[in-house]
């Protein structure tokens, strides 16, 4: 089975409400999905979602990076390879987790499709219980978010992911305003996103945070800023997560020698996908710290990319792959039985990709062979 094939197809998500963080709005989602076509007529599915503020990389720049060096490299190649396609990968271009991420999933489905099993059977077997998915909230006013909580709370949901580090001043206010509509009903998780930039103001937020019972606290501080983590570690008994802050297994070497953090947040799309996140995932086991898999607002192709992966590895304990939930169409069909994603047993990613939906979506396209 060789890797004959490929087409790259750039598309714009509309999202059902703007998705807020602390350095961006959204109201919609570029994201870039690849086919891969073998010469013995299987098919797999990877999809890049890009930002650069975390991953470095622009949409158009995923799509040149797939279509003048990365697919190039690996047509030929038998998509089972895993490890050698990554060799091949990490030979003609240096970093770029995103688009490298598109082509190990891409892979991945169709060692599954070859293997008539899904992804997470070839990485050792899957937990009996379905992933959850947290309800992720943008930096909205507090009495919206307060009412976004309570409908999350009759949706089903059992905890809910505040993005703080707005620019207002209202982010305790806003976290106050969710923990009075909602009591103890739900845990609350709070994501920063580098918004608290320097340490003193993070150490104040964790600290008045402290009232409002939070589960953990992501990515208070800059990324590049690592030995920060030191000095809130000193002043909190808080669970801090850092997420922009691990990228690749030397950044998470830091992390595991300071004791520094709790857990860590990783993403196939920082990363390169699937492989390089297991071994993470490992590495971060045999270092004493949890595992997070976390969205880049993805469809249903990585996403579910994602929820193999966590799956089949026992240091993964959450997943917040929600991007799914936050669209009006996408060209996957996840099914999701709040808070509960429905993970079947389907070979490869398990999902149907919609090409009319593909279509529909699609800004540009281009096809690539031998």
């Amino acid at each position: 089975m060789k890797i004959s094939r490929a087409t790259v197809t750039l598309i714009d998500v509309p999202l059902l409400e703007p998705f807020v963080v602390s350095y961006a709005s959204y109201d919609s989602m570029p994201s870039i999905i690849l086919r891969l076509e073998t010469d013995d007529g299987l098919v797999g599915y990877g999809e890049s979602v890009p930002d650069e503020m975390i991953t470095g990389e622009t949409p158009t720049g995923v799509v040149e990076a797939l279509k003048t060096k990365l697919v190039p490299a690996i047509l030929g190649m038998d998509p089972r390879d895993i490890t050698a396609v990554h060799q091949q990968l990490d030979g003609v271009l240096h970093g770029c987790g995103a688009a490298k991420a598109a082509i190990d999933i891409a892979c991945w489905d169709l060692a599954g499709k070859a293997a008539q099993r899904p992804i997470y059977a070839l990485l050792g077997g899957r937990r009996p219980e379905q992933p959850t998915i947290a309800k992720v909230m943008s930096i909205l006013a507090p009495e919206v978010l307060a009412e976004q909580a309570i409908q999350a709370r009759s949706q089903g949901y059992r905890h809910l992911k505040m993005k703080l580090g707005g620019k207002d001043g209202l982010d305790i206010e806003r976290v106050r305003a969710v923990r009075s509509a909602i009591n103890d009903d739900l845990d609350i998780r709070v994501d920063a996103n580098q918004g608290w930039s320097d340490i003193a103001t993070a150490r104040e937020m964790i600290q008045a945070l402290e009232p409002y019972r939070i589960d953990w606290v992501e990515q208070p501080i800059r990324a590049g800023d690592i030995d920060g983590f030191r000095h809130l570690r000193q002043h909190t008994s808080a669970r801090l997560m850092a997420d922009e802050a691990v990228v690749d297994a030397d950044d998470l070497v830091r992390f595991v020698r300071d004791r520094s953090v709790d857990m860590v947040n990783l993403k196939l799309m920082k990363s390169g996908g699937i492989t390089p996140c297991h071994r993470l995932a490992t590495q971060a086991e045999l270092g004493g710290l949890k595992v997070q898999i976390g969205s880049m607002l993805e469809t249903s192709i990585a996403s579910a990319a994602g929820f193999h992966l966590a799956l089949s590895h026992p240091n993964i304990v959450s997943t917040e792959l929600s991007g799914p939930m936050k669209f009006t169409k996408e060209p996957g069909n996840l099914q999701f039985i709040l808070p509960e994603v429905q993970i079947t047993e389907g070979p490869g990613l398990g999902i149907e990709v919609d090409r009319g939906v593909l279509a529909e979506l699609t800004v540009n396209e281009c096809e690539i062979s031998r």
